[in-house]
Order: structure tokens, then sequence, then C-alpha cells
């Protein structure tokens, strides 16, 4: 990603590493402005090893589609070491705190989306759900967003639930109705699905809460020269019913069938081994947060969408790739959102373009 800092971050990097040339960034990412750099050595004389650091914090000109629930995601990180054995290290140096650069390539480059993972990676997947969801809510003092009022109880998963879809349908959908409120009438995209998995959410069985990863999925988790596993980006972490955790993983991860269901049921084994009673009713309940996801990402996959239409053809039209990504999301979210048919594709790019050439005032 070429873009130009407007944050204090580059010069950070600069300032820590003594030498600008050695500086690798901003890296790809929606969601921060990250740079990569090796430390010099305490007497100037070269360079601390092969280790390189990362230094970066959150682009404050993007929309935000998910709810945050700590206040700081490297307390977070820190709090971690010892207990996730996938998070790398984080070091301060000169009162800037700096993560380990693991070296190598994300899940993704080796097996995209819709493609199976090796079971050597599956093993450490499983491992993380394990450790994850080991650490409870009173394991792990980290500063919370909000009110401890306002947090559902603990193994409340219907209370929770409800909050994330609420979440999504206030701050997300109505929130940018003044200005992608034609797109989503055009698209047929309301919030009555969300309206009626609120309803069916009151239903969901009660599990122990764990710390929750948000976010998995194959870019954020990065493959070392030794095959190893890393977890990236806990910025979505929160604590919460297990199984949302994986219905997001699913979601995102996009496994074949058989594999998936191979996966979900490696999932219940791992986390039942530690924590009694966190897959209870797992077979019943996933579909209704699996639906969720998917309802989820029309909403946020529109709206980045419509931005993609503003950058493809000068401004002119939407790209093939943006039209093709609502259509997917909207085939998939097609019987929670209650979608008659899904439109296709030379139809959903002139609607992005008609949008563009005259969204509302």
């Amino acid at each position: 990603m070429n873009v130009e800092s407007v944050s204090g971050v580059r010069d950070r990097a600069a300032r820590l590493s003594a030498a600008g040339a050695l500086i690798e960034g901003p890296l790809q990412g929606y969601h921060h402005e990250t740079y990569v750099f090796p430390l010099p050595d305490p007497d100037g004389s070269g360079w601390a090893g092969t280790v390189r650091w990362k230094c970066r914090e959150p682009r404050l000109d993007v929309p935000r589609f998910d709810l945050r629930s700590f206040v700081r995601e490297g307390a977070l990180v820190r709090a971690l070491a010892g207990r996730v054995s996938s998070v790398p290290e984080t070091i301060e140096v000169a009162e800037v705190r700096l993560q380990r650069f693991i070296e190598g390539a994300t899940l993704g480059t080796y097996r995209g989306p819709g493609t199976a993972v090796a079971e050597p990676h599956l093993d450490q997947i499983w491992q993380l759900f394990r450790e994850l969801a080991a650490i409870t809510p009173r394991s792990l003092a980290v500063e919370r967003l909000g009110p401890a009022e306002e947090w559902a109880a603990d193994g409340d998963c219907a209370a929770f639930a409800v909050s994330l879809m609420r979440f999504t349908e206030e701050r997300v959908y109505l929130a940018h109705l003044p200005v992608y409120g034609e797109l989503f009438a055009a698209l047929g995209v309301t919030d009555r699905g969300l309206r009626r998995l609120v309803a069916r959410a009151s239903a969901l069985t009660a599990r122990p809460f764990c710390l929750l990863h948000g976010d998995l999925h194959r870019e954020n988790l990065v493959v070392d020269g030794d095959g190893r596993l890393w977890t990236i980006d806990w910025e979505l972490a929160m604590f919460g019913d297990p199984l949302y955790d994986l219905a997001t993983h699913l979601h995102l991860m996009r496994y074949p069938a058989r594999q998936e269901a191979a996966v979900a049921a490696r999932w219940a084994t791992a986390v039942e081994s530690v924590r009694p009673g966190a897959a209870r009713g797992w077979r019943r309940d996933l579909p209704l947060l699996l639906d969720y996801k998917r309802v989820q990402s029309v909403y946020t996959d529109v709206i980045r969408a419509a931005g993609a239409a503003g950058a493809a053809a000068g401004g002119s039209g939407a790209s093939p790739g943006a039209a093709r990504r609502v259509r997917t999301v909207l085939a998939r979210a097609g019987e929670p959102l209650g979608l008659a048919e899904i439109p296709t594709v030379g139809w959903i790019a002139e609607v992005l373009t008609a949008w563009r050439a005259g969204p509302p005032a």
C-alpha cells in the first residue's frame, strides 16, 4: 500500500531504526499503518541480529464495522505472553512498544479462501482455540471499553449475540443510511434479516465465556520458515461466546465443505478439553451465528465496494472485482436476508456506477 504517512509512526520507526533505508512500509493493511525495521546494536556497530520489529498505529480515516472490546490492543498482546503460544513477542524501546515481525507468508499465500488447509496448520489452529478457551474474563486483567454493566454476563450467549447484532444494525446499517441508503435499497438490502436474527438469538445455549480473537482468517495467520503458525492482529479480540469465534473463523476461512465440518467437530473437542461446556449446543447454534456473519458481511462489503467504485476508472465506474465481491456476499446471505433472487455481477456493477454518479447529498 503506497500511501503517504499522516501519523507519527513513520517518524518513530526512523528514529528507532537509525537507518531510514532499512525501513519497510507502510505494509499492506486496512486498519493500521505499519512499518518494519531492524534495531541497531546498542554500541552502534551494526544491527542486532536478523530479527526485525514492527511499529504500527491505527488508521483514523477508515470506517469501523466491528465492536471493539479492549482499550489498547498492545496491552492485550502483552498480557497474552506465556498464555497464547502463537503471539509474537513484544519489547519496549525508548518508550515505544514494538512487536517481533514474523518472517514468512500468510496462510492465505499458501492456501487461499475456499481451499483446504494442511493438517499441520490445522493442528496449530486447534491449539490456539484451546489456549483461548482457557482464558476467562476473570483471569485476564486488561482494561476493557465501556462500563462493566453493559457487558453481557458470563455465559449469557443470547445477550452477547444480540449486542453484536444491535451494533451492526445501529452502527453499520443505520449509521450509514444517509449516504448508502439508496444503494442498499437498490440491492434489496434492509435490516429485516438482522431483526429476525435478533429474535432467533434469544434461544442460544449458555456457554462459559472465554477470550475470542474475533478476526481469525488466513491473512492473520503467518507461517514462518519452520512451518510454525503465528497469530497477529488482535484488535477485534473480546470476551464472549466461544462458538462465535468458530463462526467467524469458518465464515472468513471458507474451508471446503468436508473440511469445514471436520474443523467444527475438532474445535468442539479442543475447547471442551480445557473448558467443559464451551461447546455445549454448538451444532444447533452454529447456523444462526454463521447467518449473522453472512449478513454482517453484506453491509460492510457493500460500503467498501462503493468506495472501490469511486477508485475505479478514474471514479467513473465500478470495478468487476467489487461487483463480484458484492454478489458473493449477497449469495451467501440470501436466505437470512430474505432475498428472492441474487442479482448478476453486471447488474450490480451498473448499480454501483449509478450510485457513484449521483449519491444522495
